[in-house]
């Protein structure tokens, strides 16, 4: 239970604060509208940092990403039998965050008619900068696979100050390789937000690109699964 409430409570953290950078930079009359990537790749870095600290707190590991918890528990890392809690509490929490972002900018949303001013699915996930299935899904696999190839170096990240180092992590991996396709890096992140705006009543919604759905749940799956057999076959070199 301790992990499913921490994966819970620390995932709607940080789609609160993520996602809800990506309304304040978006929708109309927000005083945050037009901010550059810096400020969104510094707010996401942020945004996990304190979703790490409000989970460890609750009693769980701080992945707050599937594929963390899948990567980690395929080499041993992290036990099967407490994968199905981990990742009900990351979507899920992902889903709650999400709908506290459409009550706290609802009038903006209204104010916002359309994707071309700025209302969009693309506050809620991720999309290509140049549309090409396999390119968009490589670009998300080598991100995450950097991105989970480090955690495995850092020990236990939901210490000290570790999980401020995993928001510098995600911030400058989001500067390096985030400009391609937004850098989800997590499959709650990205399909719990997305599903939210499809089923919740968001002013002036427009199209989920649900086509567009499976890059960011299997491009980061396969990217934390990759950097875990990485990690396991250079380590038995040594």
């Amino acid at each position: 239970m301790s992990g499913f409430l921490g994966e819970f409570l620390g995932t709607m953290v940080l789609i609160v604060l993520g996602v809800g950078c990506g309304a304040g930079i978006n929708l109309k009359d927000s005083y945050a509208k037009g901010s550059n990537w810096l400020f969104v790749t510094i707010a996401w870095g942020m945004a996990v940092t304190f979703g790490v600290y409000v989970a460890a707190s609750f009693g769980s590991q701080g992945h707050l990403n599937p594929a963390v918890t899948i990567g980690f528990a395929c080499f041993g890392f992290f036990p099967w039998s407490e994968v199905l809690p981990y990742l009900l509490g990351q979507f899920l929490g992902a889903f709650v965050g999400a709908a506290i972002v459409i009550i706290q900018y609802y009038p903006q949303f209204k104010a916002t008619k359309n994707a071309e001013q700025g209302n969009s699915v693309g506050i809620f996930a991720t999309g290509p900068a140049i549309k090409n299935n396999l390119f968009n899904f490589l670009s998300e696999l080598i991100a995450t696979f950097i991105f989970v190839f480090s955690l495995l170096n850092l020990g236990d990240f939901s210490k000290g100050l570790k999980p401020f180092i995993v928001g510098l992590l995600i911030m400058v991996v989001g500067q390096a390789l985030g400009g391609t396709t937004g850098f989800a890096l997590n499959p709650a992140r990205d399909w719990s937000p997305r599903l939210a705006y499809t089923i919740l009543p968001v002013p002036n919604k427009g199209n989920a690109n649900w086509s567009y759905a499976w890059v960011p749940m299997f491009g980061p799956l396969a990217g934390g699964i990759l950097a875990g057999a990485v990690h396991v076959f250079f380590k038995s070199l040594m």
